[in-house]
């Protein structure tokens, strides 16, 4: 029987969509709404190099791999110690886990964004395993390739394929033998989603729901769905370059071809053209508001500053830490006004006014409220 857990951690379906409601160029900050440029340039190879592109429920297929492809996984305490991280880092970021499977020298993730980005939570899952792998292990220096591949998917046409390929991964690498073994693979998500391992982490609902309402009616369905893609081989539509990904595959971009049909192609975005544009035009309108707001001499200093006459309070009581909920009140909103629309990271804020990340996090979701609830107008006219 699968464990009881909450809507959650089984990852209750969300209606389907096509793209969230806005995308950003995300860099390495903790808040879900910064975007910003992680390094313009490739360590390994001096190129210029494009941000990930995130938003709150976007939907990334992620593959990381082992440093010069050295193996990430040596025994099964190395993979416990991975995947309970793992289960540890999504479900304390509300990050859904829709598709997993660990291989020798790589992993892939299907991860629904929750209330961190997903940088956040790789650099995290990341770090740790890797000083972790280090300490075991008795090495020094990086485990893993400089940066992972992170994947933007349009949802509707991909979702459940990316599920059955990521989980088909172990049986076409001979990991195990045959799809019963796999049913029982305590590495791959493959196993919860069959009933064989029980887990409370794994986002089962927003897979197994789109099977049928019964959980038992809902696992054969899907097995027979995964059995069906056995033949299917790599699938380089779901991995390859930024147009063939983007159009759907090789027949699908010589089809539009031959009907010298317009493409839009991006390595970091797996969906069909329009999906492409709309999320392209959209993380570029943030960036460039973020951008003329600062044109505009908008600054965190000019910020508390509007903030605290609006409360009437002092600068100081609004960049100090306190509980007096007048105060409580102006800080959130001047938390979520440095986060949200000038694009400050959670850190940086927190330094200004005294506290750490997490406690932005939650002020950063008080401020959003508080601007509904109090009828607050933004200071930002630009």
């Amino acid at each position: 029987m699968l464990a009881a857990t909450n809507a959650h951690q089984r990852g209750a379906i969300l209606p389907i969509r096509t793209t969230p409601a806005a995308f950003l160029l995300e860099g390495d900050g903790d808040e879900i709404m910064r975007f910003q440029f992680s390094s313009p340039y490739d360590k390994e190879t001096s190129m210029p190099r494009q941000a990930r592109i995130d938003a709150p429920g976007a939907l990334h297929h992620i593959i990381c791999r082992g440093i010069e492809r050295r193996k990430l996984f040596l025994n099964d305490a190395d993979r416990n110690d991975f995947v309970d991280r793992l289960s540890r880092i999504v479900t304390g970021s509300e990050t859904l886990c829709y598709a997993w499977a660990l291989m020798p020298n790589h992993f892939h993730l299907l991860l629904r964004t929750g209330t961190l980005p997903i940088a956040t939570v790789m650099r995290r899952l990341l770090t740790g395993y890797a000083v972790s792998f280090n300490r075991r292990h008795h090495r020094h220096g990086r485990l893993f390739q400089n940066r992972y591949k992170s994947i933007l998917c349009q949802e509707d046409p991909y979702l459940l394929e990316l599920v059955r390929y990521i989980h088909l991964n172990p049986l076409r690498a001979e990991i195990v033998e045959d799809l019963e073994a796999l049913d029982g693979y305590a590495y791959c998500g493959h196993s919860r989603l069959t009933g064989r391992v029980s887990d409370d982490w794994q986002a089962m609902d927003g897979v197994l729901s789109l099977f049928g309402k019964q959980t038992k009616t809902a696992m054969r369905h899907y097995r027979r769905f995964v059995e069906a893609g056995l033949d299917q081989g790599k699938r380089p539509e779901l991995t390859g370059g930024g147009l063939l990904r983007s159009a759907g595959g090789w027949g699908e971009l010589k089809s539009q071809r031959r009907m010298k049909a317009h493409l839009k192609g991006d390595e970091r975005i797996l969906g069909d053209s329009d999906f492409v544009m709309q999320v392209l035009e959209s993380a570029q309108e943030h960036l460039e508001a973020r951008y003329h707001l600062k044109a505009q001499g908008y600054t965190f200093d000019r910020l508390i500053a509007w903030v605290s006459d609006r409360f009437g309070i002092s600068i100081d009581d609004t960049l100090s830490p306190g509980k007096y909920p007048h105060r409580v009140k102006a800080r959130s909103v001047a938390a979520y006004l440095a986060v949200r629309k000038l694009g400050m990271d959670g850190t940086s804020v927190g330094k200004r006014m005294g506290v750490g990340q997490s406690a932005i996090s939650r002020a950063v979701a008080r401020g959003e409220k508080l601007m509904t609830e109090l009828e607050i107008s933004s200071p930002f006219k630009g």
